[in-house]
């Protein structure tokens, strides 16, 4: 991993924030949807401090610089800053998040400047006032994103991808049903409409998917939805004829992606007249709007006197999957699943058996031709982490074409890998070893593959959240004194965004909002990694269902998993004698699952077929 030399670009960013009267620039890791994943052209906190991990929120002063980001990063942010940045690492004890080391550097009446387009509306509050307490001036709305403008020509262009319309077959719910069921929901909360900026929502409402940020099916947009109207803000070049009669067949109308500022200030005008200068503000009907919207948009449209904030009820309609997605993702994991168990298999044959050398990206680009023979296959859901040995240990390692290192088959290797069908999005992680694991090694999968298990077959009453469902993940590393810093599982979208929300499994307090329920997806990735040594995660996608108990306590519904992974796990890696009999009968159970609905697969390919009877033998 390559440091960047950002002296330059820091001085021409504080030549003009003293241009904007401004002491203290925020850059924000997302672009003006919330995006996790974003498009090139918006990887402004990567260009400023060369850091190239997908979390974090880079703070310049005129004599500081500092990135914040958390536990997955630690490792990758320490290789890839230059001697300009501090990094403050995000939930150690004592040291401070970015907001309020910004604050600090606030003190003595400074100014805190923003572009209002990138960060939320709650946390451009939050931050205001943690300014305020601290002694600053106040938190400054930069119309122009200065990044932007020392990146300059060098900045990759917008990009303007193809829409394209998702069949029924595969979205199981049709566009007016989604927003009639949006509409009654905006009735029961009084509001007088909904702004839609989340752009997988955008994909989600209107049965949509684009190509404008890489691995992530989506396309820049926004919508409004109001009891009589939807409008769809999208550049209309990007919309085929077909795209174009569909959309008018189920009453969305279209308008440039770019007048979005421009019609909510007239909406917040309308609401104005609507409701009678006036009036108390409990009797006015506000539009709504995520609380991940933008502080931009929430001022256009009125700000707090006429736009309530609220968790999307896009979002958390969508994460409860239909009939149709659920049965998508079982067959499309069948499919992923035979292409990992191909390529493992060719992997151990080219290191082992013909002694070829092969870089992690090598490898990489194999899997993914190999996924690309599959039925409904459109692309990878991410950039595929191919690790060996010390490697594995940075937790969203990204292997570069011709610095990556060559795999060796006497360390672990790391594949966290997954694609795009038109009938779901897949997200695995395998960690294998090719040669013989040191104690440790085994040891410290065996321990990570117990508590994968105790999630997989936990039984919980409805209401329960991801947050309290942590420990059972984490509680045989604990016992050992061992751990890992990230989240045991996120949700993930049907033909979407791999990462997803609002659930998730893990210790973030949003965890603890949103209880789990039936038709949820999310992921079971348990880790442990030794820096500088080996790293070990394994993953499955689990989906959330009803479970049959025996008792009903307080008359509640209990609900499970069921896993729809189909790729063994690593024999060598496993100590049987740490494992209870339970366990062992879930591995067989597991293993002989796969075996069923992949075996077919290689009917043709011997080398697989071997791989899979070997690594699915009873224990």
């Amino acid at each position: 991993m390559e440091k960047v030399d950002t002296t330059e670009r820091l001085a021409r960013l504080r030549e003009l924030m003293k241009k904007h009267k401004v002491d203290i620039y925020i850059i924000p890791s997302e672009d003006s949807h919330s995006s996790e994943y974003i498009a090139p052209c918006d990887a402004r906190r990567e260009y400023i401090t060369g850091f190239t991990g997908s979390a974090g929120c880079a703070v310049v002063t005129h004599e500081k610089a500092a990135l914040a980001t958390d536990g997955r990063y630690f490792n990758q942010a320490t290789k890839q800053l230059d001697a300009n940045w501090l990094l403050l690492k995000q939930g150690l004890q004592d040291v401070p998040t970015w907001q309020e080391w910004s604050a600090d550097q606030s003190e003595g009446e400074k100014v805190v400047g923003v572009d209002p387009t990138v960060i939320s509306a709650p946390d451009a509050r939050k931050l205001a006032e943690k300014i305020k307490k601290r002694g600053g001036q106040e938190l400054l709305a930069v119309e122009e994103n200065l990044v932007d403008q020392i990146w300059g020509e060098g900045r990759p262009p917008r990009p303007s991808e193809p829409v394209k319309v998702l069949a029924k077959q595969f979205a199981g719910k049709d566009v007016k049903t989604k927003l009639d069921e949006l509409r009654k929901d905006l009735e029961k909360k009084k509001s007088s409409g909904f702004v839609v900026s989340m752009l997988d929502e955008i994909a989600w409402l209107f049965n949509l998917r684009g190509n404008d940020i890489p691995y992530n099916p989506v396309f820049f947009s926004y919508a409004s939805v109001t009891p009589t109207t939807a409008t769809l803000y999208v550049d209309e070049s990007k919309l085929s004829s077909e795209c174009q009669t569909y959309l008018a067949e189920n009453g969305v109308s279209v308008r440039p992606y770019e007048r979005i500022f421009e019609d909510t200030q007239v909406l917040s005008e309308s609401l104005a007249v609507a409701n009678g200068d006036g009036q108390p503000e409990a009797k006015i009907k506000k539009f709504l709007v995520s609380n991940k919207t933008s502080w931009a948009l929430k001022r256009s449209l009125g700000g707090d006197t006429k736009v309530d904030e609220l968790r999307s009820p896009i979002g958390d309609a969508k994460a409860v999957k239909n009939e149709t997605e659920l049965e998508g993702m079982r067959q499309c994991h069948i499919r992923d699943g035979a292409a990992l168990i191909e390529y493992f298999s060719w992997l151990e044959d080219q290191l082992n058996a013909k002694k070829v050398e092969l870089d992690e990206v090598t490898a990489a680009d194999k899997l993914e031709e190999m996924r690309s023979k599959h039925k409904h296959f459109v692309g990878l859901s991410f950039d595929t982490i191919s690790s060996t040995g010390a490697n594995a240990a940075v937790i969203h390692y990204k292997p570069e074409r011709g610095s990556c290192s060559i795999i060796d088959p006497e360390a672990i290797y790391l594949c966290d890998s997954g694609a795009q069908y038109l009938d779901g999005t897949t997200d695995t992680t395998r960690t294998l070893h090719f040669g013989e694991p040191t104690e440790l090694e085994i040891k410290a999968y065996t321990l990570v593959l117990k508590g994968h298990i105790a999630l997989d077959v936990a039984i919980f009453p409805k209401g329960t959240t991801g947050f309290a469902l942590d420990t059972l993940a984490r509680q045989f590393l604990w016992e050992e004194g061992l751990d890992y810093r990230h989240g045991t599982g996120h949700g993930v979208g049907s033909y979407l965004n791999v990462h997803e929300g609002p659930i998730g499994i893990g210790t973030r307090i949003q965890y603890s909002e949103v209880p789990l329920a039936s038709g949820n997806v999310i992921s079971n990735e348990p880790g442990y990694y030794e820096d500088g040594n080996f790293g070990i995660r394994i993953e499955n996608i689990i989906m959330v269902k009803e479970a049959e108990t025996k008792h009903r306590f307080g008359d509640k519904p209990y609900l499970g998993f069921e896993h729809v992974t189909m790729v063994p796990y690593c024999r060598k890696l496993i100590d049987e004698s740490l494992l209870t009999k339970r366990e062992k009968n879930w591995l067989n159970e597991y293993h002989a699952d796969v075996h069923a609905k992949t075996k077919d697969y290689f009917k043709e390919n011997e080398l697989a077929m071997k791989w899979l009877e070997r690594e699915t033998v009873p224990f």
